[in-house]
């Protein structure tokens, strides 16, 4: 939660739980459960959502990740990335997928490049106060179509 304007209370930890399950039950697809290969530990969380604010670029499917400090700087994220966005493209047909964080969240801006989206543009993120560190975000976007043409080399 670095790159949050707060860490989550027990509470508000359990209902977003409860929303991601609500979701994949809803949709077929959300934010899945991420595991290390070699140990089957739970190492936070990568897949789809819907981002509940208004912006220019929502309605949308956004790509995210969120995984346990002790698992950054080892591939993980990005691995978890691109087997989403081939589920995302060839099972669940969607046709664009974006991605967006904070402005200083270089770590997950070089994911969402090294998957293969490209820059769209920056926003103030309405959920963060105006004045606050975090407001300003990053948009990233990929296509089905650049998608299957460049591979996620």
């Amino acid at each position: 939660m670095e790159f949050f304007p707060k860490t989550l209370s027990q509470q508000e930890s359990d209902d977003s739980y409860r929303r991601i399950t609500a979701f994949i039950e809803q949709n077929g697809f959300g934010l899945f459960a991420a595991e290390e290969k070699e140990s089957n530990k739970f190492i936070g969380f990568i897949g789809f959502n819907r981002p509940a604010f208004t912006s220019y670029f929502t309605p949308c499917i956004e790509i995210g990740w969120r995984l346990d400090r002790g698992f950054w700087n080892r591939g993980l994220a990005t691995e978890g990335a691109r087997a989403c966005l081939e589920y995302g493209f060839s099972s669940l047909d969607f046709k664009e997928i974006v991605s967006f964080t904070s402005k200083v969240n270089i770590r997950s801006i070089n994911v969402m490049r090294k998957i293969g989206m490209s820059f769209e543009g920056e926003f103030e993120h309405p959920n963060v106060e105006a004045g606050h560190s975090l407001r300003t975000h990053v948009l990233y976007k990929i296509s089905s179509s650049t998608y299957s043409t460049k591979g996620t080399s």
